[in-house]
């Protein structure tokens, strides 16, 4: 049942996300990410959307791993599906500074100076991309090799796709590349997740 936490965790965090982003006053999508919504007196929910959401993937990792234990991609696929976790946990905790508009009153474009917080949150997204990304790669190499060739396009496409949130360091705010790389992505987590556990059916692994 922890890889249920899995199939969750990608559409729980999109629903709250995008519930927020259509409510609170001042937030636009083509400018704001997601992480502005920590932001303000409301900014608690979306603090918590992060933390949860990153602990489900930790759990859900936890469950691949006993699912491919002693197979190929079994070790790495799941912890970098971990980290990816971490990483939301610690995105929640440091948040963003203001910047683009958000929230009301903030000045237009980049912060002049990061915060320490804001320095880290910056991290943990970088981090939660690229562990997102290089899991992707592994689980696509895995599905290659046992001539899965739908999964493994689906799931190296997957990682490509998720290099577009990347161009926002150089180029921000680039909200838009962060929303259409992020829904692929959270599909992605769900469809493997949903996938692994119909495995651990036929082979009597928990997950």
């Amino acid at each position: 049942m922890r890889l249920v936490c899995g199939i969750v965790a990608g559409p729980l965090y999109l629903m709250v996300s995008y519930g927020q982003a259509f409510t609170r006053q001042g937030f636009d999508l083509t400018r704001n990410a997601f992480s502005y919504l920590s932001l303000g007196d409301l900014g608690w929910i979306q603090i918590t959307n992060f933390v949860l959401c990153g602990l489900l993937f930790v759990v859900a990792a936890t469950g691949m791993r006993q699912v491919l234990h002693f197979q190929a991609g079994g070790t790495w696929g799941p912890l970098l599906i971990a980290i990816m976790g971490m990483s939301m946990i610690a995105g929640g905790v440091f948040v963003i500074d203001p910047a683009f508009g958000y929230p009301l009153g903030t000045p237009d474009g980049k912060p002049d100076s990061l915060t320490w917080h804001g320095g880290l949150h910056a991290v943990a997204f970088g981090a939660a991309i690229m562990s997102w990304m290089a899991a992707c790669l592994i689980f696509g190499r895995r599905f290659a090799a046992a001539k899965q060739h739908r999964w493994a396009t689906y799931s190296i496409a997957t990682g490509l796709i998720l290099l577009a949130p990347l161009e926002t360091i150089a180029a921000p705010p680039g909200a838009l590349l962060i929303y259409i790389a992020a829904t692929f992505g959270w599909t992605w987590t769900s469809a493997i997740s949903l996938r692994l556990l119909r495995e651990s059916r036929f082979t009597g692994a928990t997950g």
